[in-house]
């Protein structure tokens, strides 16, 4: 009785992450089909994986045809914060949590998950982290098939407009920080600026056009390189924003 009460209280404790999830994955699963693929496909995506960012960033290089290389080296950039996340909550976890249990709650440590688990008091059993990882990948794969769906039924012109919604997603979680911090929103204006001129500039616009991939990465490592030596944390700073 004491698994499957821990297993319900981690289940509706995720159950307003999962409610989120919905409304984002509902304009990913658009967005998806807009780009090609197929609702089984946007489904399979979402099922598997368990990053809004990542996802974004994967569609439209699945739907050009690039390579595996491309798509590999994007994830692991856009989601390498989860290898800090996940050895933090390695600390959090019940001595008793096993292995195999481990790299399946991997799968599920999203940044909202996470921020669940790390807030309860005491060790985190498996059996509530199970529960509390359900109802966000239910409703992540079930607003998938839902704007999967629903793209390839409503006409272009609303779901055009409801692809903005995904975009929307990203801003919010980047413009917070850089209203309130200068070289956060100094990186993000120079990841924009390098961005543009692989669009615009003619030599630097053909390389986009068959390694759009690539251009992501650039993008991200560059700005984030030159910013992390011109503005280090300082290690008051890293331990205020820890607590």
């Amino acid at each position: 009785m004491k698994t499957v009460s821990n297993f319900l209280k981690g289940f509706l404790d995720g159950l307003p992450i999962g409610i989120g999830y919905l409304s984002v994955s509902f304009a990913f699963g658009i967005m998806a089909v807009g780009s090609g693929l197929s609702p089984l496909e946007a489904l399979l995506i979402s099922m598997t994986n368990l990053t809004s960012a990542g996802q974004l960033a994967a569609v439209p290089i699945i739907a050009s045809g690039g390579s595996f290389v491309e798509l590999a080296m994007t994830q692991l950039i856009i989601n390498s914060r989860y290898a800090l996340m996940s050895v933090a909550l390695s600390q959090k976890l019940d001595k008793k949590v096993k292995l195999w249990h481990r790299f399946l709650i991997a799968f599920g440590n999203t940044d909202e998950i996470f921020a669940v688990s790390m807030g309860k008091k005491g060790s985190v059993g498996k059996t509530y982290f199970f529960g509390l990882m359900l109802s966000p990948w239910l409703g992540w794969s079930l607003g998938t098939i839902l704007g999967a769906l629903a793209g390839s039924a409503l006409p272009d012109i609303i779901t055009s407009s409801l692809n903005i919604a995904i975009y929307a997603m990203l801003i919010s979680i980047f413009v917070p920080k850089a209203k309130n911090h200068l070289p956060t929103a100094l990186c993000v204006i120079t990841a924009v600026a390098i961005s543009c001129a692989f669009n615009f500039l003619p030599f630097l616009a053909e390389f986009s056009s068959q390694y759009g991939g690539f251009v992501i990465i650039i993008c991200a490592v560059v700005s984030s390189a030159v910013f992390a030596v011109l503005f280090p944390v300082k290690e008051e700073e890293g331990k205020a924003d820890e607590c």
